[in-house]
């Protein structure tokens, strides 16, 4: 039986992916700041709710030893632990300019690197990092999101040269809009009020988010799409999840800066 490790399960897409793999008769290490909070999923066969917090070192090491030693191996990590971070950049202090890269990018090594040993040892393995749209594209006032998530793009395709000779796969996430709870403790807006020069941007944005939110994906959606990266064979690195995902990244795989810009600026000013 396969295990499959998941930060940031307690809700959204982690729970989402702990239930569907549960489903299949995976084991499931299901990880998250707060073990009270995963109290349904202890419920279930086959699944192990402990500690986790990506930011710390320590939690990160007890919990791969604690799910190992409940399952014997792990096969999958699913590093899904993550926040957005919106607003000025002048807004945002060097501390919460810090936690945002600490979360997202910093933390999500830490995992993985706690992880390949064992893998290395066992010659197998499947790391799948959760990126977003925003990975690829960027809207404006998110500095700091964008630049973590163009980071997990980034360090994701070059471990996946890195491990592929080792057995280890590596697969990259991108959804779109997702029924989460992105927009509220998974979402972290700064404003300073002095900023006024910033406020007709912050408005439209807005309006943007409001329309781009509108139809969101069920994140059972992401679910099925990361239970399809990590049972598909070959090499493919990427994988779509969400029709606005598949819609917003051909358009600016095809059109050049200024076209897909102008695109963005429109929609944010009608």
């Amino acid at each position: 039986m396969k295990t499959i490790l998941i930060t940031g399960a307690s809700s959204g897409i982690g729970k989402a992916t702990a239930l569907r793999f549960q489903a299949e008769g995976w084991n499931v290490i299901a990880t998250m700041r707060d073990p009270s909070a995963g109290g349904d999923l202890a419920a279930l066969d086959n699944v192990h709710v402990t500690r986790l917090d990506v930011t710390d070192a320590g939690s990160i090491a007890a919990a791969v030893a604690d799910g190992i030693a409940r399952f014997g191996r792990i096969d999958v990590i699913l590093n899904n632990a993550g926040y957005g971070a919106y607003g000025p950049l002048e807004a945002f202090s060097a501390e919460r300019i810090r936690r945002q890269f600490d979360t997202n990018v910093i933390g999500l090594l830490e995992v993985t690197k706690a992880v390949l040993p064992h893998m290395r040892a066992n010659r197998a393995g499947t790391i799948v990092n959760i990126s977003s749209i925003g990975g690829q594209i960027t809207f404006p006032l998110g500095t700091l999101y964008h630049g973590t998530k163009f980071a997990v793009e980034g360090l994701s395709e070059a471990l996946h040269y890195e491990l592929e000779p080792l057995g280890i796969r590596v697969r990259i996430i991108e959804p779109g809009m997702i029924r989460t709870d992105f927009g509220g403790r998974s979402f972290d807006f700064a404003m300073d009020e002095s900023l006024t020069d910033y406020a007709p941007t912050a408005e439209a944005m807005g309006r943007l988010f409001g329309k781009l939110a509108a139809e969101p994906s069920a994140p059972e959606v992401v679910a099925e799409v990361i239970w399809e990266a990590v049972n598909e064979p070959g090499g493919r690195l990427r994988f779509r999840a969400g029709t606005d995902a598949e819609a917003l990244l051909d358009d600016r795989k095809v059109q050049d800066d200024e076209t897909f810009i102008g695109r963005i600026k429109d929609l944010m000013g009608s």
